[in-house]
């Protein structure tokens, strides 16, 4: 079992990553509210029903709410702000690259809400951080086709915000939630915003083919299901700094699947962005003795 969970992170970050992968084939066909609208009614009914077949036990209307505020940021508001920058152009890898700067900001705000002290080597590694992730955008920061704009770029910080401050608020009040029942309200607190956005900005049409059928299966499957299992996995067995800094691997990840799927180009300014983008990361979440890795 000890061997079991030592795969954990890294199986995690593999599925996570793929998610990028999952709204590029997804989006050309659906607008992205009511893609993720439909796709989180799907996983929540398949956890209503593992729910009621292994009888889990059911949150009070306490922990239910804060499930659903999760949700609403976990999923609604981080994943909504991807799908929506994606289908407006933003490269899949320059998205996960942007949302790599969440341990950053989980690590400010656990120590606001959580009291973790933050040391002067964490300002340093944000700051390395943010110097990264400028590298990595500047060769295509201003050109147009690049589909990285003032508006996908808000969209990219706005998710990394709303999964920050989710994470936090799933280890604060929920941690100990049933993973089946609590997830479930987490994908209804995921599904009302979405439903919401896809009536007030989208026409809900949808052009159902083999890429839209694969990627729905794929996101609510693997990642709906198994990827948010192994974060709740992570989250209540971890400390906030070491979940969070597992996000900053997805982008090199996803990076890589990009390349051989879609042909997306990263060059070597963008790689060297990477390089130092994770510095920072190992500079902010590092414990004391192992500056020399990122914290896992």
């Amino acid at each position: 079992m000890t061997n079991i969970k030592r795969l954990i992170p890294a199986t995690f970050v593999v599925l996570w990553a793929t998610g990028f992968i999952g709204a590029r084939y997804a989006m050309p066909w659906s607008e992205p509210f009511t893609f993720l609208a439909i796709r989180f009614a799907l996983a929540a009914s398949i956890l209503l029903a593992l729910a009621l077949v292994l009888r889990s036990r059911w949150p009070s209307r306490t922990q239910a709410a804060h499930s659903l505020i999760a949700g609403a940021l976990m999923h609604g508001g981080y994943l909504g702000a991807v799908f929506w920058a994606i289908k407006h152009g933003m490269p899949a890898g320059i998205s996960a690259l942007i949302v790599g700067l969440q341990p950053l900001v989980t690590a400010l705000l656990a120590g606001a809400v959580l009291g973790d002290k933050i040391l002067p080597r964490q300002w340093l590694g944000l700051a390395v951080g943010f110097a990264g992730v400028v590298i990595v955008l500047s060769p295509k920061i201003g050109v147009a086709a690049s589909g990285i704009t003032g508006a996908t770029l808000a969209a990219g910080f706005f998710s990394v915000a709303s999964m920050s401050t989710g994470t936090i608020w799933q280890k604060r009040n929920v941690a100990s939630a049933d993973l089946f029942t609590g997830t479930f309200y987490q994908y209804l607190g995921g599904a009302l915003p979405m439903v919401l956005g896809s009536f007030l900005l989208e026409t809900r049409i949808l052009t159902w083919n083999g890429e839209l059928l694969f990627a729905m299966v794929w996101l609510v499957l693997v990642l709906s299901i198994g990827a948010i299992f192994l974060l709740m996995v992570l989250i209540r067995e971890g400390e906030m700094a070491k979940v969070a800094s597992l996000f900053y691997l997805v982008p090199a990840v996803t990076a890589v699947i990009a390349y051989f799927l879609f042909g997306e180009e990263m060059t070597p300014v963008q790689i060297a962005g990477i390089v130092v983008a994770t510095i920072g990361v190992g500079l902010a979440t590092a414990q004391p003795g192992s500056l020399s890795r990122v914290s896992r």
